[in-house]
């Protein structure tokens, strides 16, 4: 028997969003208190029409709403972000848009954009410490922009074997070497003895931002290491956790970074990326693609080429890392393929 209460279809908004900055400055507009999520800042973007695509629907609104012409700037994907308020359900496409120091000076001091909304640029620590209050959709987004444009990976250990003491060896070197201020993914394997080493990286090197796999979580904060773990930005699944842990407990007030290799892998982070925002738990700060080039770590394995990496980037919802025979320098190579961010790890340590 069917329910006498009638079930109404909720049509999805599909809103394409354009995260505009120029260095650290973003552009963000300010709703009127009569709109939906009204008295809040938001970034710039608008509905997609049915015969658009994403890109042409960002360059569209950015000129309707503050009159730059975007069309010839690097659009890198952010991610999507599916967001179910009381009244509506969004689904959020959203890119990254670095402007030129041109558009910058032609924009700077406009207040008022072009639908009559007021415009304000927004310092990116302002952004991030929550002066400026968003609609909860927009809150993911801030977590994504934290990422940078290059992640440091280190050595494994077993790359120091050969040394008399491989964890002093490794410990040693890494600490002399590792850039400033850097993010760094401390790759190691689970165990008391390699969570010691990430806790004595950590000490020695305050400046550094880290990401630990989260297979060392629970022995490194057993050791007694609160204060080290203050500056664990993200936790890291390999892509076998991701797809075959069949009891997954992950910590849900940290970001999770992954490794994916392909389409299924980009799908279950998908996944998982939905399911904890849809929990309220941290979100999925992004994933690491590769490889995109032959590494010298793994000459046999098969790369995917610029094309094939791009490709697959498109599928994530969440920011992309590109990995895999990179270097520093090919940033810029990489932001037109599609990626937010790059690493790798001997190209990218001091020497």
């Amino acid at each position: 028997m069917l329910s006498s209460v009638s079930l109404v279809s909720t049509a999805i908004a599909n809103v394409a969003i354009a995260v505009i900055h120029f260095q650290d400055q973003y552009l963000l507009g300010f709703r009127h208190q009569d709109q939906h999520q009204g008295n809040k800042y938001e970034f710039i973007g608008g509905k997609i029409d049915e015969d658009e695509t994403v890109v042409e629907a960002l360059i569209r609104e950015v000129d309707e709403e503050v009159g730059i012409d975007i069309s010839s700037n690097t659009l890198v994907k952010l991610g999507r972000l599916h967001h179910n308020y009381a009244d509506k359900q969004v689904c959020l496409q959203v890119y990254n848009v670095e402007l030129t120091e041109l558009q910058f000076k032609a924009h700077q001091y406009e207040h008022y954009g072009l639908e009559g909304q007021a415009l304000i640029w927004a310092d990116k620590n302002d952004l991030l410490a929550g002066i400026y209050p968003l609609p909860d959709a927009n809150r993911t987004i801030l977590t994504w922009l934290q990422l940078p444009t290059q992640v440091v990976i280190t050595y494994p250990l077993a790359h120091f074997m050969s040394q008399p003491n491989s964890t002093t060896a490794w410990l040693s070197y890494h600490k002399q070497h590792l850039p400033q201020s850097a993010w760094v993914y401390i790759r190691t394997k689970a165990g008391i003895e390699e969570s010691w080493l990430i806790k004595q990286l950590l000490q020695s090197r305050p400046d550094i931002k880290s990401i630990i796999p989260h297979s060392n979580r629970d022995s490194l904060l057993a050791a007694d290491s609160v204060t080290a773990s203050l500056r664990i930005q993200a936790y890291h699944l390999t892509q076998t956790e991701l797809i075959h842990d069949v009891r997954p407990n992950y910590d849900s007030e940290r970001p999770l970074l992954m490794s994916c290799h392909d389409a299924v892998s980009i799908q279950a982070a998908n996944q998982l990326a939905k399911s904890r925002l849809a929990n309220k738990q941290a979100p999925v700060l992004g994933i690491f693609l590769s490889p995109v080039l032959v590494t010298q770590t793994h000459p046999d394995e098969r790369p995917l080429g610029w094309q094939n990496w791009s490709a697959l980037a498109q599928l994530a919802d969440v920011p992309v890392i590109a990995l895999g025979g990179l270097s520093p320098m090919m940033y810029p190579k990489a932001a037109n393929y599609g990626a937010l961010s790059i690493a790798g790890i001997r190209q990218f340590i001091h020497s």
